[in-house]
């Protein structure tokens, strides 16, 4: 079935050259996507419900969660409309507010990371001040900085997509709309449009795990300042959470990265499945870490399902 794009539309593609095998490769799709839907929502409940989580730590933990959830809600409603109704065609408003959405997104998580980072350096490098500094008006100045800091600096290019004349393929090579692939499609100068993105990439997300990194490292060294062990393996312990969340994202973003500037002779599937890795691992995976790593989170669950006994 092919469907003609008119000249304010797009056509999204699902997995090429395997369109007979869409409604079988929704099904994993689905259930990751049930997962994540399932997983970063019980955090949510979990802070916002239980008083032994109103703590700094799990407030910037439900921000990373409301995050991947709206990742995920951005992305996965095209993918299942191509994978199960062939439903390819997306107008330039909507590709574009999808693609303002995706991006600002990738970069309020690599922010929300970063705050993440701030909360451990804190509670371990001056722990005595943690309260006073980390109030509830002070998380919610950074959480509103983090995301004023994506929504605006991704605007530019955003806007600008709304400007130029697409006269080439309308047919974009992914089942959701990303800048890098709009652009292609334009008939115009796009140099703006394609060294801003590298320019936000160093600014902000390769910036921010460069602090991360150096935070870490005056972590590490307080922690090897303590003279007990035991203290010492409950201080790095309360960041394994963190870093485990920092390596599933950054990973996947440099993977993703590499497939895009290296793997230019790979087939087109290694590509679209990569970008499926890119935006669902990283919400899939960190409800599952701090559901594993943190204790008062999975005391949250256990309590959130466990069935009240039968009296005799």
């Amino acid at each position: 079935m092919w469907i003609n794009a008119s000249a304010s539309s797009f056509l999204l593609t699902g997995f090429p050259g395997m369109e007979e095998a869409h409604h079988w490769i929704s099904i994993p799709l689905l259930v990751v996507y049930i997962s994540i839907l399932l997983g970063n929502g019980t955090l949510l409940f979990l802070v916002r419900d239980d008083h032994n989580l109103h703590e700094p730590m799990y407030y910037f933990l439900a921000m990373l969660a409301a995050t991947d959830l709206g990742v995920t809600l951005t992305t996965m409603p095209t993918v299942l409309g191509i994978l199960w109704l062939n439903h390819r065609e997306i107008g330039h408003g909507a590709c574009f507010s999808q693609a303002y959405f995706i991006h600002t997104l990738s970069i309020v998580e690599s922010g929300v990371l970063l705050a993440m980072a701030y909360d451990r350096f804190i509670a371990i490098c001056n722990p005595l001040r943690y309260t006073s500094i980390l109030t509830n008006t002070r998380v919610m100045k950074i959480g509103m900085g983090v995301l004023t800091r994506a929504g605006l600096s991704i605007m530019p290019i955003i806007i600008r997509l709304h400007w130029l004349p697409y006269c080439r393929s309308h047919i974009l090579s992914h089942a959701f709309c990303l800048h890098q692939d709009v652009i292609k499609l334009a008939c115009a100068d796009i140099t703006f449009n394609r060294l801003y993105p590298v320019v936000i990439v160093f600014a902000m997300v390769l910036l921010d795990f460069f602090i991360i990194s150096f935070s870490y490292i005056l972590i590490l060294k307080t922690v090897m300042g303590i003279a007990s062990g035991e203290e010492r393996a409950k201080a790095l312990n309360t960041c394994v959470s963190h870093i485990c969340c920092i390596l599933v994202f950054y990973v996947t973003v440099v993977g993703l990265t590499f497939i895009h500037r290296f793997g230019k002779h790979a087939p087109r599937v290694v590509h679209i499945t990569m970008s499926y890795i890119y935006f669902l691992f990283p919400p899939f995976m960190n409800p599952v870490i701090y559901s594993i790593k943190t204790k008062q989170i999975q005391s949250g669950v256990i309590r959130l399902f466990s069935l009240p006994c039968p009296r005799a």
